[in-house]
């Protein structure tokens, strides 16, 4: 089991410091698993998100709903779904009904990418814990929020 101090050779103020620092911390080591996981299949964690958002969603969405169901609000959602695009994994539908409105379906491909990936490609970070320790952090997190 890793301790943070060691890891960062630091000491902190208090323990709900170091637990602040070891979220950061921890959000970062999961970031960078996932970015090395995801480059093989030339999309990035956010792109994956979008997919999965697009594949639940069974149909074209409007591109700002998919904004706001993201994870990871990034602000570029814009140029990562154009680079979706440019790799025929999602489509743009114009809106009949107002030109403003774009919408975005998942192609074939898309859901063929996902299908390689598999349902749940991230769960191996968290194999160290028990089924009930995953429930009690997830608890956690909500309890910051």
């Amino acid at each position: 089991m890793g301790d943070l101090s060691k890891e960062i050779q630091s000491k902190f103020s208090s323990e709900r410091a170091k637990a602040l620092i070891n979220i950061l911390y921890t959000a970062s080591w999961i970031s960078g698993h996932q970015n090395d996981f995801f480059r093989p299949y030339g999309i990035s964690p956010q792109q994956y998100n979008i997919l999965r958002i697009l594949r639940g969603a069974g149909g074209p969405m409007p591109t700002q709903t998919v904004k706001e169901r993201m994870i990871d609000r990034a602000p570029n959602a814009t140029r990562l779904m154009d680079k979706l695009c440019a790799k025929d994994l999602m489509i743009r539908i114009p809106c009949a009904s107002d030109r403003r409105v774009v919408h975005v379906e998942i192609t074939k491909a898309g859901l063929a990418l996902l299908e390689e990936i598999g349902s749940d490609p991230n769960n191996h970070l968290l194999q160290n814990l028990t089924v009930q320790e995953a429930k009690q952090l997830s608890g956690l997190l909500d309890k910051i929020r």
